[in-house]
């Protein structure tokens, strides 16, 4: 007994002397040293409220402070008057109110006398007042009073744009001192309602130059009060507006970047040119990839991943076109290759061909091409989709749409005047925890998807030595990332023998539909320079099978126009493969990214006709919808 205890003794003593960091370096629970992101978060970083001088002709009256209330879940009166409430909250948001003229309008409508004082001021104070109020004309029993409205307000738009700079381009003789306080409270709002852990804001604006951008800001008011946001009315050129966030990060230590969205309606938005109309060299390319690492894909006016004149193989090209954008201009088919089993000549960009300027998916190749001729890729972007709401209200829900503009609130003759809007989009976020910080650096490395609204939740890794079970993990995440990278990484030079294989997993809206299949894009530069695309069917529902000439036999559909409802009778709630690229060769520039497709579903507009009773939907109207989500791509490179 006495020899038990001396031993312990001299245990105890001899543990006491050893370091406590010996112990402590691998810990029993795994999740201690765990430094991937395991949470998506949920966001919406383009959204217009009352101090947006075109939001505010179109009718909105919400301010910065409600629109966050209604972001983080509490109930609002819409402009229309009706309560409005999300279903569930969102984690992040950033009010990108328009920097040109910001919070102008409304002074006026409010009686600014310096504004006033003006002659643009008087020329927008008298087109303001409207002979019919938005809510008369949403309540009204035709659509006459709606019409009435939307062309008040096109006039209203008209006396406030200048006669060169366009959308909030009017002169009302403001000065710094004006736009630093407006800017103030952008700041202000953000940060009372920013709460870490729980949801997070962003202080940003857009700028509505030539191919607008939305510019997000990583920093809190210390920083971001340093500086006033840059509007088209200092340049129309993208060009300065990096060298404007450039010097603010120079000068002040912060980290800020732009957005692009809506190259859909852009007729240059991925141009071979810059500003000048000078061709692009690598100065450019690098500028444009460090200042432009995202790309809003999909939003209200419409979905901005290809179209079916650029993808004439891909079956579901034709998703929410925006009737604004191209009808009937055709890029020349010989120039430009959307198969891998058929060599084409050469891409050659001219006028012409300028619809592979609009969409991601002819951007991406294009960047290949940039790649290869400047060394650096100009169009290197990841995805995210956002509102572009004009409301204040950030809903991308098909059950609950409050529209674009005021006038496309619900009514019961929205439909008729608005009915060609999408319910769009959602960002998705990798993140280690909801804050700015880690938000913001997560959108810089790209880890990040689109969603045209519902929360379906993707992984996309990409790598050399993932074995078709790393997809049956639970642990499917700490596969990915020991053996690859996440979506928005990179791939370089192939290991002797092998082929890139990815690994993705996608799950279901725990409140929505069901999954129809997984599908990689893929994009690549032949040696020749000849760029081409392929669409993969790499996981589908059902227990359906590819047949030979490449063909799925389509979901099928459980949707009631009648009752505006589905089951998920059809389709599967999780879709999880490891797929390894059959035509890979290993000195060809190459992306690659997924996107996840919904079984079909009824749109905004079969509610509306369900619940107003609408017996006239116009014929345009689509009243069915298969909403999807876009993973950022992987690039890969050889050396």
């Amino acid at each position: 007994m006495k020899n038990r205890k001396l031993n312990a003794l001299s245990l105890i003593l001899t543990l006491a002397a050893v370091p406590f960091n010996t112990f402590a370096e691998k810990s029993y629970s795994p999740h201690a040293d765990q430094s991937y992101p395991t949470n998506v978060y949920w966001g919406d970083t383009h959204l217009h409220t009352a101090l947006s001088s075109d939001a505010y002709i179109f009718g909105a009256r919400l301010t910065p402070d409600d629109a966050y209330r209604f972001a983080k879940g509490e109930t609002v009166t819409a402009t229309s008057g009706q309560e409005v409430r999300l279903h569930r909250p969102l984690d992040f948001l950033m009010v990108s109110d328009h920097a040109e003229n910001m919070g102008v309008v409304a002074r006026i409508d409010a009686g600014d006398k310096a504004l006033l004082a003006t002659k643009a001021g008087k020329r927008t104070a008298q087109s303001l007042d409207y002979d019919v109020s938005l809510i008369e004309a949403l309540n009204a029993d035709t659509d006459e009073l709606l019409n009435n409205f939307n062309a008040a307000t096109m006039i209203a738009i008209k006396a406030d744009s200048g006669a060169s700079k366009g959308l909030g381009g009017a002169n009302y003789g403001i000065d710094i001192p004006f736009r630093r306080s407006v800017w103030k409270e952008v700041i202000d709002n953000a940060e009372r309602h920013n709460d870490p852990g729980r949801f997070t804001t962003f202080a940003g604006y857009e700028w509505t130059g030539i191919g607008h951008r939305n510019v997000i800001y990583a920093d809190g008011p210390e920083v971001t009060g340093q500086t006033v946001a840059f509007s088209a009315l200092d340049s129309t050129n993208k060009e300065d507006l990096w060298t404007y966030l450039e010097d603010y990060e120079k000068r002040t230590g912060g980290q800020a970047f732009a957005i692009p969205h809506n190259g859909n309606l852009t007729r240059n938005m991925f141009s071979p040119t810059n500003s000048a109309n000078q061709p692009l060299d690598q100065m450019y390319a690098q500028t444009r990839s460090r200042f432009e690492p995202l790309y809003e894909i999909t939003q209200i006016k419409g979905d901005g991943e290809t179209h079916p004149l650029l993808s004439p193989t891909d079956e579901f090209a034709n998703f929410e076109v925006f009737r604004w954008g191209i009808t009937k201009s055709q890029p020349d088919s010989k120039k430009h290759s959307t198969t891998d089993k058929k060599a084409e000549p050469k891409v050659s960009i001219t006028p012409e061909t300028e619809p592979i300027y609009r969409y991601a998916r002819s951007a991406l190749k294009l960047g290949l091409a940039g790649e290869a001729e400047l060394g650096t890729n100009p169009f290197k972007f990841g995805f995210i989709g956002s509102t572009d709401s004009h409301t204040g209200l950030a809903t991308a829900d098909q059950r609950n749409f409050w529209g674009k503009v005021g006038g496309n609130e619900p009514s019961r003759n929205r439909v008729v005047t608005g009915w060609n809007y999408s319910a769009g989009g959602y960002a998705a976020v990798w993140a280690t925890e909801n804050t700015r910080e880690a938000i913001f650096t997560a959108m810089r490395r790209k880890e990040v998807y689109a969603s045209t609204g519902p929360r379906i939740t993707l992984r996309f890794f990409g790598g050399w030595d993932y074995a078709a079970i790393d997809a049956d993990r639970p642990d499917l995440a700490e596969a990915g990332y020991a053996k690859g990278v996440p979506m928005g990484g990179d791939l370089t030079v192939a290991p002797k023998g092998k082929s890139p294989s990815f690994l993705i997993r996608a799950v279901k809206d725990p409140d929505g539909a069901n999954l129809d299949r997984l599908q990689v894009i893929k994009g690549w530069r032949h040696k020749d320079g000849e760029l081409h695309e392929q669409i993969y069917n790499v996981s589908l529902s059902d227990e359906r099978k590819q047949n030979r000439d490449g063909r799925v036999k389509p979901v099928g559909s459980t949707v009631d126009l009648p009752n505006a409802s589905y089951t998920n009778s059809i389709g599967d709630p999780e879709l999880t493969v490891v797929w390894t690229d059959p035509d890979f060769n290993r000195d060809e520039h190459a992306f690659y990214y997924v996107r996840v497709l919904e079984i079909p579903t009824p749109r905004w507009t079969a509610y509306d006709a369900k619940f107003y009773n609408l017996k006239d939907v116009p014929k345009e109207a689509s009243m069915v919808v298969q909403e999807r989500a876009y993973s950022s791509p992987i690039w890969y490179t050889p050396m």
